[in-house]
């Protein structure tokens, strides 16, 4: 079993998840606050960390952020909110959680997503661009994958990628994102600097990023001679 942190300044909260998971047998300690999660970091090298997006003094994605910065976000993160966008979502897996729970929390829903973080629990270096993990629903992605094919479409532009929507959600996800960059760097003529623009990517996370997915960068001057 782990040892959980659970950080969230709604005393209700803290207490359910602090039962579900003693139940599943796991020591749990609780934070209501950034400054309180700052001490049991450090007091109990918690397995796993389960943090509120909205807190009155300092904010969970500004924590995590904290955390990064300083080298110590050496244990999995799940964010939790009931307010937040998909932009704060997104944000927060760019920095290093791995996965984003959005309230009320079922605890199906809270169980799988630990057992998938602790299965994940494995000293690294946080990289600078992290694949968000559970953000998009299998409705999101397929309807980003039919937007994107409209898309090529309308551009008169071939994709050679084929969706095959019977996989896992993280494969389906990595082909939508190759997809997507080639589509974007052949609209482009390969200009690394207008895809940058475009998809809202910084130029040195984009190069990482399309490294990452193993696209090729001459594939778009290619098309466009």
């Amino acid at each position: 079993m782990a040892n959980i942190l659970v950080v969230d300044d709604e005393l209700g909260i803290r207490d359910l998840l602090w039962e579900i998971l003693n139940d599943e047998g796991h020591t749990v300690e609780v934070a209501e606050n950034a400054a309180q999660a700052r001490a049991a970091r450090l007091r109990d090298r918690p397995d796993l960390v389960l943090l509120d997006i909205w807190m009155p003094d300092t904010d969970g994605v500004t924590l995590l952020k904290e955390w990064s910065t300083a080298g110590t976000l050496n244990m999995p993160v799940i964010m939790m909110s009931g307010h937040a966008t998909i932009d704060t979502a997104v944000e927060a897996t760019r920095i290093g959680a791995i996965a984003f729970l959005e309230k009320p929390i079922t605890m199906q829903k809270l169980l799988k997503a630990v057992e998938q973080g602790l299965a994940r629990n494995v000293p690294r270096k946080v990289p600078d661009v992290i694949v968000p993990q559970m953000v998009l629903k299998e409705s999101e992605v397929v309807a980003l994958v039919a937007q994107a094919n409209a898309e090529v479409v309308e551009q008169g532009l071939q994709s050679s990628q084929n969706f095959m929507l019977d996989k896992p959600l993280r494969e389906s996800r990595d082909e939508f994102e190759k997809a997507y960059f080639e589509y974007h760097l052949a609209k482009e003529n390969g200009s690394m600097t207008r895809v940058a623009e475009k998809t809202g990517l910084e130029r040195t996370h984009l190069y990482r990023k399309l490294k990452q997915l193993g696209v090729d960068l001459s594939r778009g001057k290619r098309q466009s001679a």
